[in-house]
């Protein structure tokens, strides 16, 4: 990779860890460390960690006789993951081929990545592989869009007034919404489940901040780009479209319900 698109890469990465992170994942790395049932002086895995929000919680609980390492493909998520937490191995990798041997890990944990995976069974057989014996792996994906209100809201909107492709795009992190689509999943990959449904929150500054943020940094990422006068006509008309999640300050705030699905090693 040459130094621009590293630089680039570590731009997109700092924007996701100042707008997104406290937007809407934030809250979520304490309950993956819990429902992974993560103990002081544990060895932890966060896969597909982004920026670390997962492995600094889990950080947090193992404490300095713990380990805990954070695998992603993005080398400039983890040149932001090592400058907040340089404590924390980070490693460059796919999902789908762990960098680890077997039975490394009493937890491995992944947030919000599962639904990007290219092979997701062989991804959960890899974070099966790595858990020690009375292990624990334990991975959050999105509910449905259909309990997200606020995200369905903004797809149709985008659809109507910029086309399918980019509207699909911005449905792509709710593909694993359905529980039955996660159950036939972790049985394609040999492996039995408890799935609990959470209701989380995401909290935005403002209607612009929500839509703007995904129609400049998430669509432009797949290769999305509706350009300036197209985005504005977006944001104006989310304005009126967004009123119901709008709180008396001008912040927005709205239901943002995910699954964690858990999985232990005998």
């Amino acid at each position: 990779m040459s130094p621009p698109e590293l630089a680039a890469q570590i731009e997109v990465a700092r924007n996701y860890e100042s707008f997104f992170v406290p937007a809407l994942f934030h809250e979520w790395g304490p309950r993956l460390a819990e429902a992974a049932q993560v103990r002081g002086g544990g060895r932890v895995l966060d896969v597909a960690c982004g920026t670390g929000v997962a492995a600094r919680a889990a950080a947090a609980v193992v404490g300095p006789t713990g380990h805990v390492a954070g695998l992603d493909l993005k080398p400039g998520m983890l040149a932001v993951a090592r400058e907040l937490a340089p404590e924390i191995e980070w490693r460059e990798g796919s999902a789908d081929a762990l960098p680890f041997p077997d039975a490394s890990f009493d937890a491995v944990v992944s947030q919000f990545g599962l639904m990007f995976f290219p092979d997701r069974p062989r991804a959960l057989r890899e974070m099966w592989r790595v858990l020690r014996p009375g292990g624990r792996m334990a991975v959050a994906v999105w509910a449905s869009l259909e309990t997200t209100p606020a995200y369905a809201t903004e797809i149709a909107l985008v659809e109507r007034l910029a086309g399918a492709k980019a509207a699909d795009a911005l449905r792509a992190p709710f593909a694993l919404g359905d529980p039955a689509d996660l159950a036939a999943l972790w049985a394609e990959a040999g492996l039995e489940l408890t799935l609990r449904t959470i209701e989380g929150k995401g909290r935005f500054p403002s209607i612009r901040a929500l839509v703007e943020i995904d129609l400049r940094g998430w669509l432009p990422l797949v290769g999305v780009d509706l350009g300036a006068e197209r985005i504005e006509l977006i944001l104006a008309e989310a304005e009126s479209a967004f009123r119901p999640f709008r709180l008396a300050d001008g912040r927005v705030e709205f239901a943002s319900p995910a699954h964690i699905v858990t999985t232990s090693r005998p």
